[in-house]
């Protein structure tokens, strides 16, 4: 017979349509940001404020690396924060203003010296970069703590990804709109999409605070051994986690995927311009609303199959499309312009699974990792996944700009919008659109293969962390007596 507690424990794990549209919301403001950054920032440096391609990659490089210290001390902080709003509430409730501040920042040409405008970038991108992860990787780590539901996590996820995808539809459309609206003057284009963006940002982080605060405030209640005091120190914590073996695999799944994501993101706009000769003001954000518009209507079709065959089976059915998609781009040639799409539409589907199928990985190996330590620390793990993304972003735009100086790229005037590209940008294009994505994908495909918590093996996890948690509950009370 069940235990009555326990059927208490697996109703209270269940999360109402409300919790989860707050919780959701909370990562529109980072996607709208992140997208406008990973599409169109790269454009604007080389073309619009005339930094020089190897200089404009190094810009968001040296930002990305200085994650590599940010990031993790964010994670810790969060992890020892105490207050009457908890743990990870704080970050988001006063880092959001400055979040969207740096944002705008980032679209303004302080400069036509070379070096004064990479000094003014560098600096922006590591300000920003820095505000970025004050919000979002608190706002990452209370999945964990909202739910312990195996599959209810990949529900939330789903919430989470599906504003996510949506944040970056609406970046997208604006930046569409925008740009008919304005034609004729870039400099001022990126201004009002930074400043428009940046308002729409701040918003929905204040949402997901108010509208998950109560259940938050349960669970405290319910679950107070998620938040004990951390005495592990700093460097053992990330000792401990790198010995983890299915959060390495998590690493890697959600490193391949996001490298070929954020690698193509980057070489988008100089594909579709350069190679497919297409000068439209909506040329670029229609391939990309292609992508996402198609992730965001597969999302709950690949929650709704993960609750069947498993993570492990979406993450490989999504990635064969993807290859597939990524693959057909190289071959594309420039008059092909309904294959474009198609292609573009067959990589959404992959895009999706990237986006739901490592985050909802991730709980499960910080229960593991609570099993073996006795203590929560979502913080340092949620930190080296947002510093992973960021660090894939760095590299993949310095890869992307730094080829096209090599390789001679012309930068568009007024008397020549659409330059004819030589023949040795147009193939380093094709290949960080092609080979290189492939390559990554099928790399991530091998260590899913291998990833070993499966539900079975979650529902151990979670048995013996309640099994303990009662031996405690029952020592503590004897104590007592």
């Amino acid at each position: 017979m069940n235990n009555p507690d326990d059927l208490a424990v697996s109703r209270s794990e269940k999360l109402n349509f409300k919790t989860k549209l707050a919780y959701g919301a909370g990562d529109l403001g980072p996607a709208i940001t992140a997208n406008i950054l990973i599409f169109y920032l790269s454009p604007f440096l080389t073309d619009v404020a005339g930094l020089a391609p190897g200089l404009a990659g190094q810009t968001q490089l040296i930002g990305k690396v200085w994650d590599a210290v940010n990031d993790p001390m964010v994670g810790v902080m969060s992890d020892k924060t105490r207050s009457r709003w908890g743990r990870r509430y704080p970050w988001i409730l006063f880092g959001a203003i400055p979040f969207g501040i740096f944002f705008f920042l980032q679209w303004i040409v302080p400069t036509s010296s070379q070096w004064g405008m990479f000094a003014y970038y560098t600096f922006i991108s590591i300000a920003f970069g820095w505000l970025y992860t004050v919000v979002n990787l608190p706002y990452t780590a209370l999945t964990p703590e909202l739910t312990q539901d195996y599959d209810e996590r990949t529900s939330l996820n789903s919430f989470r990804f599906a504003f996510s995808i949506g944040g970056s539809i609406v970046a997208v459309i604006l930046v569409g709109i925008i740009g008919s609206l304005i034609p004729n003057n870039p400099g001022q284009k990126y201004l009002t999409i930074g400043l428009v963006c940046a308002l729409l940002s701040i918003l929905p982080l204040y949402w997901c605070v108010w509208g998950t605060i109560d259940r938050m405030k349960a669970m405290g209640l319910h679950r107070p051994e998620t938040e004990p005091s951390l005495s592990i120190p700093f460097f053992q914590q990330v000792k401990i986690a790198f010995r983890n073996r299915p959060f390495l695999y998590v690493v890697g799944i959600y490193l391949c995927s996001w490298l070929s994501f954020q690698l193509t993101a980057a070489i988008i706009p100089y594909y579709v311009t350069g190679w497919m000769r297409l000068n439209d003001p909506w040329a670029v954000p229609s391939v990309v609303l292609a992508v996402q518009l198609t992730a965001m209507a597969v999302l709950p079709i690949w929650n709704a199959l993960s609750q069947r065959i498993g993570k492990r089976g979406v993450y490989a059915a999504g990635m064969i499309l993807w290859i597939m998609a990524q693959a057909g781009l190289f071959f594309l040639q420039p008059n092909q312009l309904v294959l474009m799409y198609v292609l573009a539409a067959m990589a959404g589907f992959g895009v999706s699974v990237a986006y739901l199928i490592p985050w909802s990985m991730l709980p499960d190996v910080i229960e593991l990792d609570e099993l073996n330590t006795g203590q929560r620390r979502e913080g340092i793990f949620y930190s080296f996944i947002t510093f992973l993304q960021k660090v894939c972003l760095g590299i993949a735009v310095a890869i992307v700009l730094q080829s096209l100086d090599w390789t001679g790229y012309i930068k568009p005037t007024t008397a020549i919008p659409l330059p004819v590209q030589p023949d040795a940008v147009l193939l380093a294009v094709r290949m960080a659109i092609g080979p290189v994505p492939t390559v990554a994908l099928l790399i991530g495909m091998v260590l899913t293969y291998f990833y070993p918590i499966t539900r079975e093996v979650h529902a151990e996890i979670r048995l013996k962390l309640h099994e303990r948690k009662t031996q405690q509950e029952r020592e503590g009370m004897r104590d007592e007596e």
